[in-house]
């Protein structure tokens, strides 16, 4: 159980970081679908320019409120944007200071823990309004694998990294599986608020029905995960989700239109989303080696055998098995764009990948994008000697090998 709470708590926060099976939106998007299922939240308005930031806090009917830069990583009351301005995260009690602040975060990047050095650019925030809290709560709905079901993740600890308290007091976790057909009988749900410390049946009934519905969320828009830090008590005995993290499964977009009309592109990797297009399976990594292969447990490997010989792989990619020359070449431009990288390795495994159209895809990249960075290509497999002999006659730089230690070996010294 701990070991998928603390997965499903980093995909919650790592989800644009990766080529996506598991689509993140933003934290306005968020309070969104959780009131269209009922679901209490603070009253949050999000502006996309400093002028409707002005115009939404002025016309708010409070001046106690709080504005958050919209991007999607964690951290961000601690972050530093790139023109200076510190925190994504700020009180504000006018409109003229909404506008203010709006002014120094619209349009710059936010840099946090998570973002990685270039950060990620803020293109709206959230007005909300600031609401006294008595107690706060976690509550996280997510699949296990150790019971192969739908669990619902909970404790009295919130507000606070949930892997830290799972880590220091295991007992403060209570993991409540839940019937995938049936959901959560108020009864279940009711039982679980009282374990939290709900003490009246006013809040239990409160927290009992976000418990439900955070479940019908789940099923209904093919969540991955859905993440609440923290669930409040308020000093004046609501219930509200103050924060929300959604993963959704990208396997269901065909049926979750509305859902995926909400990704935010601007907050991915500019690669990633281009290799996406292409129906390329790629990762952007921090290491100086390209790495092209086939197969997703073949490039795993590719990628071990790499560290083993003290490198680090720039990327994770898998062409798959219906590459053409055409998307190995558009492999290839996403691949050099880095300027990292020092060394490219191809290694094929010619199953259903045919390695003579790797190798046509591989020459004609090498011609048209005239690469001076090393090529090393290990092909095996159907088509291996046709492959062979073309990039032997194309007169080009690449050096072949069977080995794959030796492949490996020279990719990492090249990239030195």
């Amino acid at each position: 159980m701990l070991t998928s709470l603390r997965k499903a708590a980093s995909l919650a926060r790592t989800a644009s970081t990766g080529q996506k099976r598991f689509l993140s939106i933003h934290e306005y998007q968020s309070m969104k679908l959780l009131n269209d299922y009922g679901i209490a939240t603070p009253k949050s308005i999000a502006a996309k320019t400093p002028q409707e930031a002005y115009d939404v806090a002025k016309n708010f009917g409070t001046n106690n409120l709080v504005i958050k830069a919209q991007v999607l990583a964690g951290g961000r009351g601690k972050g530093k944007f790139d023109n200076g301005f510190q925190g994504g995260v700020h009180m504000v009690d006018s409109a003229s200071q909404a506008q203010e602040i709006a002014e120094k975060m619209i349009g710059a990047s936010l840099i946090t823990k998570q973002t990685g050095a270039g950060g990620r650019v803020c293109n709206a925030v959230m007005l909300a309004e600031r609401r006294q809290t008595d107690h706060e709560y976690y509550v996280a709905v997510l699949n296990d694998r150790a019971s192969q079901g739908v669990v619902l993740v909970a404790s009295a600890q919130g507000g606070m990294n949930i892997e830290e308290v799972a880590a220091k007091d295991p007992d403060a976790i209570i993991t409540t599986p839940i019937d995938f057909e049936k959901g959560l009988s108020k009864e279940e749900a009711i039982a679980i608020a009282q374990k939290l410390g709900f003490k009246d049946a006013d809040t239990q009934s409160q927290a009992a029905d976000i418990f439900i519905n955070l479940y019908r969320i789940f099923k209904e828009k093919d969540a991955t995960q859905i993440e609440i830090n923290p669930m409040a008590l308020t000093t004046d005995g609501q219930v509200l989700c103050m924060d929300a993290k959604f993963g959704f499964d990208d396997n269901a977009e065909f049926r979750q239109k509305d859902v995926f009309a909400l990704r935010d592109i601007s907050q991915e990797e500019p690669s990633e989303v281009e290799a996406q297009k292409a129906n390329l399976n790629f990762i952007k990594l921090d290491g100086s080696i390209g790495c092209l292969v086939n197969g997703a447990g073949l490039a795993m490997a590719t990628m071990d055998v790499l560290s083993l010989h003290g490198g680090n792989p720039a990327n994770f990619l898998d062409v798959g098995g219906g590459a053409t020359p055409e998307t190995v070449k558009k492999a290839f431009e996403i691949i050099v764009s880095d300027p990292k990288v020092k060394s490219i390795f191809i290694n094929i495994f010619g199953g259903i990948m045919r390695c003579d159209y790797i190798a046509e895809g591989v020459i004609r990249a090498a011609k048209e994008l005239d690469l001076t960075i090393p090529l090393i290509v290990r092909l095996k497999g159907t088509k291996e000697a046709e492959a062979k002999k073309m990039i032997k006659d194309s007169g080009l730089k690449i050096i072949p090998f069977d080995s794959l230690d030796e492949a490996a070996e020279q990719a990492v010294q090249l990239a030195v």
